[in-house]
Order: C-alpha cells, then sequence, then structure tokens
C-alpha cells in the first residue's frame, strides 16, 4: 500500500524595490522559502545578470536534492548489507538546456560519489549498492531526465 508524504513551505517574493515589477531589469529576483521549524532558504534567480551569485537558485537545489536522495538511500542501503562506509563526497554536475525562448530544462545530472569503506571485501557490492540507491531514490524516480552515476571506492 502506498504512503502519500505532503510537503509544505512558503515561497515569498522579497526583492520589491518601491516599483514591482514595473521594470524587468530593475525588480530584484530575491525570494524566501520558509518551512516551519527548518532554516529559511534565500534564493535568487541563476540568471547572472540580474540574480545575486551569493544565493542559492533552483537549479542548485535540484541538483542538491538528487545528491542529497542519492546519498541517503546509498548509505541506508550499505548499512542494511553490512558494509561499512567511512567517508562519502559526491561532486555533482547538473546540465541544463535553456532555449531562445527563455524555457529551459535539465538534460542530465550525473552523480560522482567518491566513497571509502574498511574492508577489501565490501568493494564490489559497495559499488553495486549505487544501482539500487537509483532505483529506490525519490527524487531520482521524480525527474524527467537522465541522473547518471559515476561511484569511485577506496579502502580505509
Amino acid at each position: 500500500m502506498a504512503h502519500e508524504h505532503t510537503y509544505k513551505l512558503t515561497a515569498e517574493w522579497t526583492g520589491n524595490k518601491g516599483e514591482g515589477t514595473k521594470n524587468v531589469r530593475t525588480y530584484d529576483r530575491s525570494h524566501t522559502v520558509s518551512i516551519q521549524g527548518k532554516p529559511e532558504l534565500f534564493l535568487t534567480t541563476d540568471n547572472a545578470a540580474v540574480g545575486d551569485k551569493s544565493k542559492l537558485n533552483p537549479e542548485d537545489l535540484l541538483v542538491s536534492a538528487l545528491s542529497s536522495c542519492h546519498l541517503l538511500s546509498y548509505l541506508y542501503l550499505c548499512a542494511m548489507e553490512g558494509i561499512v562506509v567511512t567517508s562519502y563526497t559526491d561532486n555533482a554536475t547538473g546540465s541544463m538546456i535553456e532555449e531562445a525562448s527563455g524555457a529551459g530544462s535539465f538534460k542530465e545530472v550525473t552523480l560522482n560519489p567518491i566513497f571509502s569503506v574498511t574492508d577489501e571485501s565490501m568493494v564490489e557490492r559497495a559499488i553495486e549498492l549505487h544501482h539500487k540507491a537509483h532505483e529506490i531514490c525519490y527524487i531520482a524516480n521524480s525527474v524527467n531526465f537522465e541522473v547518471r552515476c559515476n561511484p569511485s571506492c577506496s579502502v580505509d
């Protein structure tokens, strides 16, 4: 039986400089996302001409969500199978195509997890579990573009 999860947040535009969106080049794209009981996120657009590069943008968050979901799914599977992971870093990348019309979509995201296990006998299965982690990752199952995974394992 499926179990439905619900997520609630408030996104509030904070970039009105006094004239609202009267001019497309002069309003600030800053906005805040609030989720009760959690830290606020201060966001902007990825567009360098009108965005603030010191703030996160929705595209950053999409790649982050894929990387984070995979990491959590993977660590869970390893713990369930007795694979002892001692470190994990993912240098994920995403490619988005922007059309001349201004529309765009992600082409792919590539996860590049570099991780360590405690014993050489765990390496092969540890690498295989990345495929299973991808299969059970909620976020990867929710996107319509390719999510690649290039795991690299070492032994502590």
